[in-house]
């Protein structure tokens, strides 16, 4: 069994709740990389990272272990390891509050607003739950238990604790967390609900949208109830049985009832302006009912947050939010 190696203790701190980038130098058996630099430069050769990178070592902003400044003409060491982190471009705050529902020694549990994504990934970086949270309560080691879609709002857990953190993790992952979603979408009599909706859901990586594959085996099922009606949108209480990618919100839409503020499902919508919130997709992440693993106790948990659109009608409609100059 191969032992995996020792990571150094990162020289810098994390930059507004995100760590820094840990890199380990690759083996070199026929001498390619004569230089720090070369390697670099071919690493991320081709990519929009060359030039920040290039830009980062001149200004010795590459650290090694122990905080030694590394310059692009420092020999290439096979198993070294450097630390940086990445040059990233202004993001638009998002003006919406975190709200802690829960919170002890091992366990952080908040309402997440719409359009803020759980964790970094792509253009989201320090405007996410996980970031934010970790400079406004002071908690650099937090990590994540779940996620929620950036247009999802509701609960979301972390655990608090390194040492916790896969106990957390193993809840969802060994479905022992029952979770509860709410949505608004149009009323339609002719479908019969309850029901229980069951496909097999494919997300490709780059694609906005996920696909259902007709005849393949199901790995996804979502309980579907409605639980309201007003003046044609109904209130539907989603509880899904999976954690399939978009699962709630492609099993809405092929019911005939795409979710409110949907930009992807039925249609994905050209992207719009990243500082209109007049539209939040219409999904609430609502309850977490589980056992804490570390704990022991029992919790059910339950947002405090509402969908908009159930007490303000004028002006929503089904299908993609509207095109807005970027």
């Amino acid at each position: 069994m191969t032992r995996r190696s020792h990571v150094p203790p990162s020289p810098l701190p994390q930059l507004s709740g995100i760590d820094p980038v840990r890199l380990r130098l690759p083996p070199d058996p026929e001498g390619r990389w004569p230089a720090l630099g070369s390697y670099l430069a071919e690493r991320y050769a081709g990519t929009r990272g060359a030039e920040s990178m290039a830009r980062l070592l001149a200004a010795g902003r590459v650290l090694g272990p122990g905080g030694r400044v590394l310059r692009p003409e420092d020999p290439y060491e096979p198993g070294g390891w450097i630390f940086f982190h990445r040059d990233m471009p202004p993001e638009p705050r998002v003006p919406f509050p975190i709200r802690v529902v829960y919170r002890d020694g091992h366990l952080l549990v908040v309402d997440k607003p719409h359009f803020l994504a759980t964790t970094p990934r792509g253009s989201h970086v320090f405007q996410t739950a996980l970031a934010r949270l970790r400079e406004e309560l002071d908690l650099p080691a937090l990590s994540p238990a779940h996620r929620l879609d950036r247009m999802t709002a509701g609960l979301v857990m972390f655990s608090i604790r390194p040492e916790d953190r896969g106990a957390y993790q193993l809840l969802f992952q060994n479905r022992q967390v029952r979770k509860e979603y709410e949505a608004l979408a149009v009323h339609d009599p002719a479908v019969e609900l309850p029901r229980t909706v069951r496909s097999h859901i494919e997300k490709v990586r780059g694609v906005m949208a996920a696909a259902e594959v007709p005849g393949a085996e199901p790995n996804a099922e979502s309980l579907v109830e409605l639980t309201a009606v007003r003046e044609g949108l109904g209130r539907y209480r989603l509880t899904p049985r999976t954690g399939r990618t978009h699962q709630l919100r492609v099993h809405m839409n092929a019911l005939g009832l795409p979710i409110l503020g949907d930009p992807v499902y039925p249609v994905v919508a050209e992207p719009a302006d990243p500082a209109d919130y007049r539209r939040p997709l219409q999904l609430l992440a609502r309850t977490l009912a589980f056992t804490d693993p570390v704990t022991g106790l029992s919790h059910q948990l339950e947002t405090g947050l509402t969908l908009q659109a159930w007490d303000d009608r004028p002006g929503w409609e089904t299908g993609p939010l509207p095109e807005e100059t970027v």
